[in-house]
């Protein structure tokens, strides 16, 4: 069904599950070891889903803020503490939205850095859902549960098999086949038994004070501006303007857009939010092509947050990891894919944003990608010499791995 610029289809469903790979973990952490509320978790960032779906009229990721998440969960942080930390975060996003500071950021950052920054993420992604898919590291404990590792990663291949072969199907889309193969096999290792039991219940207003928007700030949220200065605004936006040419979402828009997101929500539960990147990439892999993706899940998100509460925390732990796993490692490999788009020429500068970003953090490799790229500028500027070079590859938006 198309409604105006919005569709409502399967395949709009299926890549609005694109980025799940980055929620099911840290919202199982957020509610079974924080113990944040689920209602207002899920209500809220579905309200964010719905408003940014609406304004944008594109598939918009709406994601954990992972440092904050990361430090907040291995720390047993309260929920007020990273309520209260999200609230700073959107007050500075704010503050950089609206002064126009984000945008003289991005004007004078080169396009081989973004590039070095996707390419990064999509390393990062793939190692990760690749060791999600194996049930190695942390990963270990939730092989068990699915009768031992050889079910757990027959699983997680079955699951690349049907991204193979349904990723552009309208009918029968990958994500939506491979979140009821998820539920099934959930079903059966009985881990989602209470899932049925309804419950209705609103989100609770959830104060905190200024000491702990002080104290969240230096203890993760400082940490965290870098990554979303990045990943979620530079990137984000470049990204969009690959996908939608014409449809092009400035990084002032969307720093203002987090800013909005994370000082109106944190006070009825909802966590840390930004954008990314990669959800993006998922989201576009897996089939969202128009703001109606959004729609959907964020009517989803609020469903299960009214209506299933109680259970949801355990639905979320009971899925096998590995599908999700498949589901990261296919997107990581979508994004690494722009190593092939580089020239001659940002070989280098992107290189090192790569190199620093993985061996240190992406902000790390920001720094050290912008000063290689305007040292080299410099460098053919004093001596006269000229720049150029093609791509190794010539990648359009719709291009497949």
């Amino acid at each position: 069904m198309r409604i105006g610029s919005f569709e409502f289809n399967r395949r709009e469903l299926a890549g609005s599950m694109g980025d799940f790979g980055t929620l099911f973990p840290l919202a199982v952490g957020y509610m079974a070891v924080c113990g944040m509320d689920p209602a207002g978790f899920l209500v809220m960032i579905g309200l964010v889903n719905i408003v940014t779906g609406c304004v944008y009229r594109l598939p918009m990721p709406v994601e954990p803020q992972k440092v904050i998440a990361v430090v907040a969960i291995a720390q047993r942080w309260s929920p007020s503490l990273i309520l209260a930390t999200g609230f700073g975060t959107g007050i500075v996003w704010l503050i950089f939205g609206l002064t126009g500071w984000i945008q003289k950021v991005a004007d004078h950052t080169p396009k081989a850095v973004i590039r070095g920054i996707q390419i990064a993420l999509g390393v990062m992604l793939g190692w990760e859902g690749g060791k999600m898919l194996l049930g190695w590291g942390p990963w270990a404990t939730v092989v068990a549960p699915f009768g031992g590792p050889l079910i757990y990663v027959g699983l997680g291949l079955l699951a690349l098999i049907v991204i193979a072969t349904l990723r552009e199907s309208r009918q029968a889309p990958a994500a939506l086949v491979l979140m009821l193969l998820g539920g099934a096999a959930g079903w059966f290792q009985g881990g989602l038994a209470d899932i049925v039991q309804l419950e209705f219940r609103l989100p609770s207003f959830t104060p905190f004070s200024l000491e702990e928007v002080g104290r969240g700030m230096l203890l993760a949220g400082v940490a965290q501006l870098p990554l979303t200065a990045t990943n979620a605004i530079l990137a984000t936006s470049a990204l969009i303007k690959e996908y939608w040419p014409d449809r092009a979402v400035t990084e002032r828009s969307l720093a203002v857009n987090m800013g909005l997101m994370n000082t109106t929500t944190t006070w009825l539960g909802g966590m840390p939010l930004c954008t990314g990147s990669g959800g993006l990439a998922g989201q576009y892999y897996y089939g969202a092509r128009t703001g109606g993706a959004n729609i959907l899940e964020g009517t989803i998100e609020i469903g299960l947050g009214l209506f299933l509460a109680p259970a949801i925390a355990g639905f979320f732990a009971a899925f096998p990891m590995s599908i999700v796993g498949a589901m990261m490692l296919m997107v990581g490999l979508h994004l690494a894919r722009y190593i092939l788009t580089l020239r001659a020429k940002d070989l280098l500068p992107a290189g090192v944003t790569v190199g620093f970003a993985l061996a240190t953090n992406m902000a790390v490799g920001f720094c050290a990608g912008i000063a290689v790229y305007y040292s080299v500028k410099y460098y053919f500027r004093l001596t006269g010499r000229c720049r150029g070079g093609a791509p190794l590859f010539r990648l359009t938006p719709a291009s497949r791995l």
